[in-house]
């Protein structure tokens, strides 16, 4: 029988792929679908029409402006609250642990939700606002912690498969938000506010999940040594794995760790609480993975796939979907394909042919269908105005808008989308993670911030409501276009492949010149480093000698040494 994934897990003792690493990998993937479940509630709940006449989204006496600018309001609070999350998560996730700074990003969430859906009774529209901005300092802190910790205790043969696990879990709370929404306008009456506040409630569900199944997880090792608890690491990597402490895939594992640990103290000694500030900015390398991270985001924000999930029923609506059930509907579906896509992405590309390859082919796909929609909408101008008709082929080519808009939601899943959150999760060394992750996601939700709040339309800055009052233009979509094929080229120069390298194995990369980088780096370095080539180059006694030092400095911590550290 043909397994795709033979030659990956070669290397990987059978063990290690166990029902611990998988529940971890649930608990901390299912972190993505706080966003995805925002994303996914907050434009279909603006359809509905108890929201819309609780908060004056359909006021007649307001301008269509000022309700164009009302919507974004709401929509862009909880993108504000995430900038905050992101900026703090990286404090709270090295001081705290993975663990719990999870739980604290559950109880911030359910505060936020809570203050939200209780704005249904006094219909107070700053209740609102604070409501949205405080879940999202939480929602922000996901996507921090959840794909540090993915990254940290994956095997390094599937930790694409693991942390894009975050990704799709982003795509099961888009398609289940899709769905919820569409299902309550259909079964709950439009006179109460159950309407929307019953779907809206999914917040608080998968909080109330995460936040219980997380004490039944384990704390990333990673962050164990790092904050000197050695003994308790080497046992809960043990327990990861399932393999006895002195087995050589989890002793080079620890050896790894610490080995590059050590280097980062020894570079950092006697440096301040902004040591790993003035480190971040002070070394080519480090530049280097800023600039992933800052362009990995900027590139992706700006592609146009996220607005076209906030606002995906305005813009079925704006390609000739009619009907406030239709809409939804079409929505809902189009939640099923990035979930679905997002999840072909995670098993059988991410890993097996790579990530720039997978990144790539999503790009085309997306700069494809974005091209297309920017083209019909050039050409046909009138296809929102129901007062004009439309001839047969202007009907066909709207078919065919529609059919990409799912085409880009396909390809925005199999590339960006994985990859803004993996890339970011395994280019830093341990002790800049978190910091590095911070910066990263705070920059994406800024520029989501800026992306569901303002769009370039003609040479102007519009907020994405009012952009739909001047879209046919097509000149939005051939904006997203244009970033697209940018983005193309730079992940063909700029994005280095790190598929099958271990954590610790990514410096050698990153010390190379930084036009090699890109294009041949993962060529130009050992392939995983860890006990594989440890085994390959010197053999099993290379490897048990390696277990001896080991277990000897476990001993002098063990007899009284509290300040010695594991020695390669």
């Amino acid at each position: 029988m043909w397994n795709p994934w033979r030659e990956n897990l070669k290397d990987t003792p059978k063990e290690s792929l166990n029902w611990r690493l998988w529940y971890g990998v649930f608990v901390f993937g299912l972190m993505g679908a706080a966003r995805g479940i925002d994303e996914g509630l907050i434009g279909t709940t603006a359809e509905l029409k108890p929201f819309q006449d609780k908060f004056g989204l359909k006021d007649p006496s307001k301008s269509k402006h000022d309700r164009a600018e009302l919507l974004s309001n709401i929509t862009s609070m909880v993108q504000m609250g995430s900038i905050l999350g992101a900026l703090i998560a990286f404090y709270l996730t090295d001081k705290i642990g993975r663990l719990w700074a999870t739980r604290q990003l559950c109880c911030l969430w359910v505060l936020g939700i809570s203050i939200f859906l209780a704005s249904a009774r006094t219909g107070n529209l700053g209740m609102v606002y604070a409501g949205r901005f405080i879940a999202g300092i939480g929602i922000g802190q996901t996507t921090v912690v959840a794909p540090t910790y993915l990254a940290e205790t994956a095997p390094r043969a599937i930790r694409g498969l693991c942390v894009c696990a975050f990704a799709g879990a982003v795509y099961i709370g888009i398609m289940l938000a899709y769905f919820a929404s569409w299902g309550s306008s259909i079964h709950i009456s439009s006179k109460t506010d159950a309407q929307w506040l019953v779907p809206n409630s999914m917040h608080l569900m998968f909080a109330g999940i995460i936040f219980t199944l997380s004490f039944f997880s384990r704390e990333s090792p990673r962050w164990l040594i790092k904050v000197s608890r050695h003994e308790e690491a080497l046992e809960t990597l043990s327990r990861l794995r399932q393999l006895p402490s002195d087995h050589p895939y989890v002793t080079s594992e620890i050896i790894d760790i610490n080995d590059q640990l050590n280097r980062e103290r020894e570079a950092t000694m006697g440096t301040s609480w902004l040591g790993p500030i003035r480190e971040l900015f002070a070394s080519k390398g480090n530049l280097y993975r800023i600039q992933l991270s800052i362009m990995s985001q900027l590139l992706a924000q700006w592609s146009g796939a996220n607005s076209i999930t906030i606002y995906a029923p305005q813009y079925f609506e704006m390609m000739g979907t009619t009907g406030q059930n239709e809409k939804l509907f079409a929505t809902a579906i189009f939640g099923l394909v990035k979930f679905i896509s997002s999840i072909l992405c995670a098993f059988l590309l991410i890993d097996l042919i790579g990530r720039k390859r997978a990144l790539s082919s999503g790009i085309t796909l997306q700069l494809f269908a974005m091209l297309y929609m920017a083209i019909f909408l050039l050409i046909d101008n009138n296809i929102a105005d129901k007062d004009v008709a439309q001839t047969p082929s202007q009907k066909r080519a709207a078919t065919g808008a529609i059919v990409m808009i799912y085409f880009s939601g396909f390809g925005w899943a199999l590339g960006w989308n994985s990859i803004q959150y993996l890339i970011n999760s395994e280019i830093y060394p341990l002790r800049l993670r978190a910091l590095g992750g911070s910066i990263a996601m705070t920059f994406h939700f800024v520029n989501q911030y800026g992306n569901s709040k303002a769009e370039v339309n003609r040479g102007c800055i519009q907020a994405v409501p009012l952009m739909f009052l001047a879209m046919t233009t097509g000149g939005t979509m051939l904006f997203f276009s244009c970033v697209t094929a940018i983005g193309l080229a730079w992940v063909w120069f700029f994005l280095p492949e790190t598929t099958g390298k271990s954590l610790e194995a990514m410096d050698e990369m990153f010390n190379l010149p930084w036009y090699l980088i890109g294009r041949k780096g993962a060529q130009l370095t050992r392939g995983s480093g860890g006990i594989a080539e440890v085994m390959d180059v010197e053999g099993e006694k290379a490897a048990a000698a390696q277990m001896e030092k080991v277990s000897g400095t476990r001993e002098v911590e063990r007899v009284g040494s509290q300040t010695a550290e594991l020695k390669v």
